[in-house]
């Protein structure tokens, strides 16, 4: 069976097209399509469901995906350790990140990693924090940033210690005090994130045993600023979020004070490429040095 059949298999799957995999692999559709066609035919079963909206996958294609997978990745493996040792460094390292570290991190660590490794490709995938789990778990990603602990049993490595803040509109009668307590929230209209990017509320919630009014679900951290800004309501969100944003709101310390803890997380972190240690570690040097 074909490396490359499997490669086409996956970019297929990724981006839920034939049409735009043939043009992010630079071939023809009929050529994804034949090589589609003669790994079922391999197989002995369906791996795609054809249809007007795109492509899903059958039940079987969703059980070798993470084969097929996992034979991608020990292949770009070995072709990283074989430029290793020809002293190259070449390869794709395939990132998972949510949207805070997308925006304050990222593309601080990806202009300096590029400059010191130019023929490393990175690949991002964003998402909230369960999405990140689910990349790592599929063999999307060859790791990704999270909040630790994890709901998987991974292999991973603290980076930071986010403070959690309580965030008001800026005439918000509580907005006068240093602190906030989470009992003092209990009568306002609580903006959140949805669910899979709110793990860190949900937790703070249950360990403080407070039920808020949940008024409002958004999908990102900017769309609850700008709720808040608007007074439609207060919120909880990490430190990091807040760097850079151009709303006027209220930010407070909690009382006990809450934080996460972002990091680093992989099925083994020894089995990883030799591109995605060399990021991991470039990533550290470079928050340590902060």
């Amino acid at each position: 069976m074909s490396l490359a059949r499997y490669e086409i298999f996956n970019t297929v799957v990724e981006l839920g097209s034939l049409t735009k995999a043939a043009e992010a692999l630079n071939i023809t559709q009929s050529a994804v399509s034949y090589s589609i066609a003669n790994l079922e035919a391999e197989f002995g079963f369906p791996l795609l469901i054809r249809s007007r909206s795109g492509i899903t996958l059958t039940s079987n294609g969703q059980r070798m995906l993470k084969s097929v997978r996992t034979v991608l990745h020990w292949d770009e493996k070995l072709k990283q350790e074989a430029a290793s040792i020809k002293g190259l460094e070449v390869g794709t390292v395939r990132i998972g990140a949510f949207t805070s570290v997308c925006i304050q991190w990222l593309p601080r660590l990806l202009k300096n990693f590029k400059q010191e490794h130019p023929f490393i490709e990175i690949k991002i995938f964003q998402g909230g924090y369960q999405d990140v789990e689910e990349w790592i778990t599929n063999g999307v990603i060859d790791f990704g940033f999270t909040t630790l602990p994890t709901t998987e049993n991974f292999e991973t490595i603290p980076l930071k210690k986010d403070r959690i803040l309580c965030i008001l509109p800026q005439k918000h009668p509580l907005s006068i005090l240093d602190k906030v307590r989470i009992d003092q929230l209990k009568n306002e209209a609580f903006i959140t994130l949805k669910s899979g990017y709110n793990h860190d509320i949900k937790r703070i919630l249950k360990d403080t045993g407070v039920t808020l009014q949940n008024s409002f679900e958004m999908a990102d951290d900017q769309a609850i600023l700008a709720m808040v800004e608007n007074e439609l309501g207060v919120s909880i969100m990490p430190e990091l979020v807040l760097q850079s944003m151009p709303y006027k709101v209220t930010a407070l310390r909690l009382e006990p004070e809450q934080h996460r803890i972002i990091g680093i997380a992989a099925l083994s972190l020894k089995e990883i490429a030799p591109a995605s240690q060399r990021f991991i570690e470039f990533i550290k040097k470079l928050l340590e040095s902060n």
